[in-house]
C-alpha cells in the first residue's frame, strides 16, 4: 500500500459569508508521493494560490481534510500549524523575503532558531548553512548581504534556506517570477538537481516553461482540479 507523502479528499475553502462568500477550493481531491516533483497551474482565481497556502500550512480549509505526512493538519492551531510549517516544510516564494541585515549565511540559519526540536549547537547550524550554500554555488557570497547580490542568487539564498531544516516538502510559489530567462531557468534547473537528490517540491507557476520541469502537472480552473483524476 503506498504510503502518500500529502494525501488531499473533499478539500473546500470559502472566503466571507452570505451572499458575499466566496468558494475558492470545491472538493479538491489529490494526492502526492514522497520524492515527486509538482506544478500547479491555473489562470487567476482558479484557486492555485488558495491551495498553496493549505498546502503550506498558512491557512486552513474550509472542509476537508489535508493529511501530511500522516498527520492531519486541517484543522490545528495557529501554533500548531507554526509548529509544521517550521518542521516539515520549505517555502520558497517569489519575492525572495530574505532579511535585508543579515548576511547569506544569517538568512539560511534563520529557520533553524525556531526549530525547538533540534539539539544542534551554534556551530553545527552554521556549518549547515555554509553547507547548503556551497551546494546552491554561492560559497563565494555567503557573507553579502541580500543587496549585494543578483535577483538569481537571492533566489538561490532562499532555496537554501528553504532547505535548512530538512523538510518532508519544498513548496516554491512562482520561484522564477521576478528572474529574467536566464537567472529563471538556473532556479529550475537547482530545483530538478534537488528533486533528483530526494526532495519533493511542488511548485505554483504561470508558466509552461517552469512546469516543463515538473514530472507531474495538476491543472486548477474555478477551484476545482481539472486534469488529474478524483478520487
Amino acid at each position: 500500500m503506498t504510503e502518500y507523502l500529502i494525501e488531499i479528499t473533499g478539500l473546500t475553502k470559502v472566503y466571507g459569508a452570505g451572499g458575499a462568500s466566496v468558494q475558492a477550493l470545491r472538493g479538491v481531491n489529490l494526492r502526492m508521493e514522497r520524492g515527486e516533483f509538482v506544478a500547479i497551474m491555473g489562470p487567476s482565481g482558479s484557486g492555485k494560490s488558495t491551495l498553496m497556502n493549505i498546502l503550506g500550512c498558512l491557512d486552513r480549509p474550509t472542509g476537508g481534510s489535508y493529511v501530511l505526512d500522516g498527520e492531519d493538519v486541517s484543522q490545528l492551531s495557529k501554533d500548531e500549524l507554526a509548529r509544521v510549517r517550521n518542521r516539515k516544510i520549505g517555502f520558497v516564494f517569489q519575492s525572495y523575503n530574505l532579511l535585508p541585515r543579515l548576511s547569506a549565511v544569517k538568512n539560511v540559519m534563520l529557520p533553524t532558531l525556531y526549530n525547538g526540536h533540534s539539539h544542534t549547537t551554534d556551530e553545527e547550524r552554521y556549518q549547515r548553512a555554509v553547507a547548503l550554500l556551497e551546494a546552491v554555488e554561492l560559497e563565494d557570497r555567503m557573507h553579502h548581504a541580500p543587496n549585494e547580490l543578483s535577483g538569481g542568487q537571492q533566489q538561490r539564498v532562499a532555496i537554501a534556506r528553504a532547505l535548512v531544516n530538512d523538510p518532508s516538502i519544498v513548496l516554491a510559489d512562482e520561484p522564477t517570477g521576478n528572474l529574467d530567462s536566464r537567472s529563471g531557468e538556473q532556479i529550475m534547473d537547482l530545483l530538478r538537481r534537488l528533486h533528483d537528490q530526494g526532495a519533493t517540491i511542488v511548485t505554483v507557476t504561470h508558466e509552461s516553461a517552469v512546469a516543463d520541469h515538473a514530472e507531474r502537472i495538476i491543472c486548477l480552473h474555478d477551484g476545482q482540479i481539472v486534469s488529474e483524476p478524483l478520487l
